[in-house]
């Protein structure tokens, strides 16, 4: 190559490259130029001198090592900004604007994707969207989706078909009609959605909801659009989940995302990530917002909520570990310092003592007696506890890596019902885990009698992709089996629930009421302090707040109802009259 050519390559270099590849490029003209014949043309010798003398002018004249210090210093001092974030270098503000059009959004699964909705509605308010619950309204339909079993997955694929027809049948006139999966499901099959159904546009994570604006972006130059990366950091702290149902007397407050556990049949890791907290300030602030806003019941939310460790404030850092229940044992290292759990119940349930305060789901073995001390004393902390069992069988308790024995399951079920008098129980249960014999199905059958709880949430083995049994266990119970054995299960616990609900009969309950029964016009409904749903006449009743006046129950009232007969899900009752939390002793 001659030597002008090599100096060209560097004004080429310093056009479009780095300089860390200047002194390099400069040191191969050089020594390809001592090489060349001292007879080779003076005219290209002068031209290359004359480049050289214009690339050191140039170095000269540029910006110093001291430059580029004092400008990321300076970017540093900046304080950030939460509502106006910098787009990506290949897309503008305008193109991450709604410009309001419609979004409509479907939601399956657990509480966790309810909050994700509520979040995920937010940051595209903020862009410039509109919610609709028409969907044939819709420019854009996102389904927040579950992959917790095969079932949650068909629903979707289902959907799915659906919009297709919806879609292809959209007037040239209008809008292209945008479709995402957002969620689990999102995470967990992103070739298979984007090959399989081409009327998918965008994919989004669980942590990638910030992500939307860009993704619709992105789905709009007509190319299909996907962020479905696992995040150690996210959880949208400074995102306030904007409501989805204006009457709604309750609400989810998410408090930490993902799961450390790594029970052997669980797909949450994989799909959520591993656990993180959201600092305790911002939860207090969206339970006071709430308050505000005069809801009466805030469900504090986590795959594993009690495990909840805030390390965000820094004194705090290297507390001891919290004490697990006794007999239990962790799939991962015990985590030093952080606000934990007790911690931040004891917190929210002082906001508001009109607010009862619930928390799911929870893991057996992160209720230190703190915990069961602080439900016990505070008045608007519900007595209920869900109480994941998942199995009878201390062998298949093993496989599944639920890290305890049913001998200690059982302890602390005694524990928490000395500790907590009148505590409502619920737990979840699988029918037909890998390896499950009929003595082991018996053993779960024997422990749903001996607790005897009042909610259940029951289901067959579903077997998930990257989990640990995928690639340790076999699934090699027979289909038909596991139907029948979670038959067996579901008759059980009906019969053992409505022996634990009928003793509430003749008793007199406070009630949280939602709205209209689904079943009767001239009924209302409501929950417990257990979580149990409560039917009773709408009619006039006394006015413990304003003595003397008659009136009618509304949503967000507490009604004290007397029982008068109850099943293995609902108790019924007759409306006494309505009062406060704090005072719902008057009327009794």
């Amino acid at each position: 190559m001659h030597p002008l050519q090599c100096a060209c390559r560097v004004q080429s270099c310093l056009r479009w490259g780095s300089l860390s590849s200047v002194p390099w490029l400069l040191r191969r003209a050089c020594r390809t130029h001592s090489r060349l014949p001292s007879t080779a043309c003076p005219s290209l010798q002068s031209q290359e001198d004359g480049v050289l003398k214009d690339f050191s002018a140039r170095l000269a004249t540029g910006p110093t090592f001291q430059h580029f210090l004092r400008s990321a210093s300076a970017h540093q001092e900046k304080p950030p900004s939460l509502d106006a974030e910098d787009p990506p270098p290949y897309v503008t503000v305008d193109d991450l604007l709604g410009r309001q059009r419609k979004v409509y959004l479907e939601t399956y699964g657990c509480q966790m994707n309810v909050n994700d909705t509520e979040i995920a509605w937010s940051i595209l308010q903020r862009s410039g969207y509109q919610r609709t619950s028409d969907l044939q309204e819709a420019d854009v339909i996102l389904l927040v989706t579950c992959s917790i079993r095969e079932k949650a997955e068909q629903a979707i694929w289902n959907r799915l078909r659906q919009l297709k027809i919806l879609k292809t049948k959209r007037p040239r006139s209008r809008l292209p009609l945008r479709i995402g999966i957002l969620g689990c499901m999102a995470e967990r099959l992103k070739e298979e959605i984007l090959d399989k159904e081409k009327i998918v546009d965008l994919l989004a994570g669980p942590d990638a909801y910030r992500d939307l604006p860009r993704l619709l972006s992105l789905a709009d130059s007509g190319q299909q659009a996907a962020n479905v990366l696992l995040s150690l950091d996210e959880t949208y702290a400074d995102v306030m989940p904007v409501q989805t149902s204006p009457s709604a007397t309750s609400a989810f407050v998410s408090i930490m995302r993902g799961c450390d556990n790594m029970c052997s049949y669980c797909i949450v890791p994989f799909t959520r990530g591993r656990e993180r907290s959201r600092p305790v300030v911002s939860i207090l602030e969206e339970v006071r917002k709430l308050s505000e806003q005069g809801l009466k019941e805030v469900t504090l939310l986590g795959q594993n909520v009690n495990s909840f460790r805030d390390s965000s404030e820094v004194q705090f850092n290297n507390a001891a570990p919290a004490s697990l229940s006794r007999g239990f044992t962790a799939n991962y290292k015990t985590k030093r310092g952080g606000l934990r759990f007790s911690h931040l119940l004891d917190q929210v349930s002082r906001i508001d003592p009109e607010m009862r305060i619930r928390f799911t789901s929870p893991h057996p073995k992160d209720f230190p007696d703190e915990v069961l001390q602080l439900i016990e004393e505070r008045d608007n902390i519900c007595k209920q506890i869900h109480l994941p069992a998942q199995s009878g069988s201390s062998r298949v308790l093993d496989a599944m890596r639920r890290g305890y024995s049913r001998e200690a399951y059982v302890e602390l079920v005694h524990h928490i019902r000395e500790s907590i008098p009148g505590v409502s129980l619920s737990s979840d249960f699988i029918a037909g885990f890998c390896g499950e014999t009929e003595e082991d199905h018996l053993k779960t059958v024997s422990l749903l009698r001996e607790v005897q709880y009042n909610t259940g949430f029951l289901f067959a083995y579903s077997m998930r992709q990257k989990t640990r049994a995928y690639h340790r266990l076999k699934d090699d119970v027979p289909e038909e089996v596991k139907l029948r054995r979670l038959e067996e299960l579901i008759t059980v616990f009906r019969e053992e629930a409505s022996k634990a609900n009928k003793a509430s009969v003749g008793c007199t309950q406070l009630v949280l009421v939602e709205g209209p029964s689904k079943r009767s016009a001239a009924d209302l409904c409501g929950r417990n302090d257990g979580n149990l749903r409560v039917i009773f006449p709408d009619a006039e009743m006394e006015d413990a707040i304003n003595p003397g006046l008659k009136v009618k129950a509304q949503p967000g009232d507490y009604v004290l109802v007397k029982i008068t007969s109850a099943s293995s899900q609902t108790l019924k009752g007759h409306v006494l009259c309505r009062t406060t939390l704090r005072d719902s002793s008057a009327c009794g």
